[in-house]
């Protein structure tokens, strides 16, 4: 096992710069996701630290040693793709054991090590299956054996349950953080799902149009958010977020679009008419228990909660509620917010304003 250092790395095609610096220091043994959108960068970067991109400026370190002209295969890592690039006329075993064989390692130590990893993913009673007569499920533990078996000092993910079902993606989930655990190696794992990343990652980097926007571990991502494009990104449903000033008569009040006062944290110190974007979790949201008039627009039961919509001026708020309210389209309704867990944004650089 060994740490990871991305120092100041960069990545250009040509004039054209999709990587600008990125710097991030993973410790051994840590699981750490990478998330964004499509484009933002994610995927490029996983692919430098395997040495399939060569490096534009910067340095790459895998433990002490820089790899920045190292080639794939002398930087000790083990690569699980979203295709899970398996070949078809190799049996489960022979999948497996592949880059061993290559390597010229003895019968007995494929077959053991094989053996050892095909116990730890489930897989003993399909070593002598051929992949056309797999699961997609049992096709990705497959490339995931692969990398196991060559006791790499990092593992590196790129997507890999993109193409499984929602219901094999939340099994599969569970696997590999269950996997790392047992195996405590470095693990740098590539998603654009958000729930993903938050389930699963000792730590997040939250990445946007190839800059970091922030890392943190899950909770301190959904609960301190540095800008609001992290606090947008991070959370399902989204959080609810409103655009106003601070009311020119009333410093502990931002009065937003559309004439709605809404209360502001204490402790604040804005100047009358500061822009603010003023952001709430739908968990954060009360139904009916005093607040704001409203009318509600859309319900939407998902069995554990209810997810109602309702407007204040002309901004939608989604509240999630565990209550089961008899409600319909058109009813009125007094929205509350929890002031304790509001977020306040800057309306001009979309930062973080207070605590």
């Amino acid at each position: 096992m060994a740490s990871v250092t991305i120092n100041t790395v960069r990545k250009s095609y040509g004039h054209f710069e999709v990587l600008h610096g990125v710097s991030i220091d993973i410790p051994d043994g840590e699981f750490v996701i990478l998330v964004g959108p499509s484009g933002c960068g994610k995927s490029t970067l996983l692919r430098m630290i395997a040495g399939l991109e060569e490096i534009s400026g910067g340095e790459m370190r895998i433990g002490d040693r820089v790899v920045n002209e190292v080639a794939p295969k002398e930087r000790d890592i083990a690569m699980v793709f979203q295709s899970y690039a398996l070949y078809p006329h190799l049996t489960v075993g022979a999948n497996m054991g592949f880059s061993l064989k290559l390597a010229k390692a003895p019968k007995a130590e494929i077959r053991q090590r094989v053996g050892e990893a095909a116990q730890i993913l489930g897989l003993e009673h399909l070593l002598d299956r051929y992949p056309r007569n797999l699961s997609g499920g049992q096709r990705q533990r497959v490339a995931m054996g692969r990398a196991i078996v060559r006791q790499p000092q990092v593992f590196l993910f790129d997507e890999p349950l993109s193409n499984l079902d929602a219901k094999l993606r939340v099994q599969m989930r569970s696997e590999i953080k269950q996997l790392h655990q047992r195996l405590k190696t470095t693990t740098i794992y590539v998603t654009h799902d958000q729930i993903e990343a938050m389930t699963m990652a000792d730590r997040i980097v939250v990445m946007r149009d190839g800059y970091v926007e922030q890392i943190g571990t899950p909770l301190d991502l959904y609960d301190r958010p540095a800008n609001l494009f992290v606090a947008g990104f991070i959370g399902s449903p989204g959080m609810n977020i409103l655009r106003g000033r601070v009311s020119p008569d009333d410093p502990a009040v931002m009065i937003a679009d559309g004439g709605v006062r809404l209360p502001l944290p204490q402790g604040l110190a804005l100047p009358p008419g500061h822009g603010l974007l003023y952001g709430v979790r739908p968990e954060h949201v009360t139904v009916n228990r005093g607040g704001i008039a409203s009318t509600v627009s859309l319900i939407e039961p998902t069995g554990a909660e209810t997810q109602l919509t309702a407007k204040l001026g002309e901004t939608p708020i989604i509240a999630s509620v565990r209550d089961r309210f008899d409600l319909h389209v058109g009813a009125p309704v007094t929205l509350g917010f929890d002031l304790s867990a509001v977020h306040l944004f800057d309306a001009e650089t979309e930062a973080r304003v207070g605590l």
